[in-house]
């Protein structure tokens, strides 16, 4: 979805034979020729790939995305694992922190991953828009292949969910408590019957997320396989980053 009146649906199929193959390894970008190209070909390693030279559309807070600066950058540095050191740096040495407060912006990354009831999801959808306004969203309907539940990510599996994937940085002028807008996004999956992947920033409290992360089906796991908590806890590792 590049806006509230324009999503793009794609379809992806094998063939034998291509008229021509295109290429986003390096000065090309792969998520805007969604809104140009109606039909488009790439080999298999490059379609599993193509997200990966702009990691989605996130580059462009690299400045990458700039023609010029994405030629001095080179071919070699367009990749998720130079954004990721970036990331690092900037974490360690908090310079847009720095930035941020001699101009007077907050600054707030919201990287999420959430699946919604699909019967929720128009739902959600209006909220994000509203609330976080972050573009494009990625969009993607999803449904388990059996009949099975896993107990540490709960879905049912009779539903069709639809998954929202938004990387971006939202900046306030208001002065705002940390995780302002993760929170809002976490209470409204909650409110939807939804969850959210765990590989970044969650705010829960102990209470909230055992609830909705099959507590009682981890702790038997812990106490057989780490009962010395050599690992640390689930929680302590996703929410209060131990």
């Amino acid at each position: 979805m590049f806006g509230p009146d324009e999503y793009y649906l794609t379809a992806g199929t094998f063939v034998d034979e291509a008229p021509f193959v295109s290429d986003y390894t390096f000065e090309h970008i792969y998520y805007r020729s969604i809104r140009e190209k109606a039909t488009d070909y790439l080999s298999a390693h490059d379609f599993l790939w193509r997200w990966d030279t702009d990691w989605f559309w996130c580059s462009k807070n690299f400045g990458v995305q700039n023609p010029l600066i994405r030629r001095l950058a080179g071919k070699a540095r367009l990749n998720s694992r130079t954004y990721t050191a970036i990331m690092r740096w900037n974490s360690r040495w908090k310079f847009t922190q720095r930035f941020d407060k001699l101009s007077g912006v907050q600054r707030e990354s919201v990287i999420q991953d959430v699946d919604i009831p699909i019967t929720r999801a128009a739902e959600f959808l209006d909220f994000f828009q509203r609330e976080i306004g972050i573009l494009p969203v990625w969009i993607c309907p999803i449904r388990s292949p059996d009949a099975r539940m896993f107990p540490l990510y709960p879905m049912n599996p009779s539903m069709t969910y639809v998954n929202f994937g938004f990387w971006d940085v939202v900046k306030s002028k208001k002065s705002q408590l940390p995780g302002h807008f993760n929170r809002l996004i976490e209470r409204k999956v909650a409110e939807l019957g939804g969850i959210k992947s765990l590989y970044s920033d969650s705010y829960y409290s102990r209470q909230e997320f055992d609830a909705l992360y099959g507590a009682p089906a981890y702790r038997e796991l812990k106490s057989r396989y780490d009962p010395q908590n050599r690992m640390h806890d689930l929680y302590d590792k996703c929410v209060l980053r131990r």
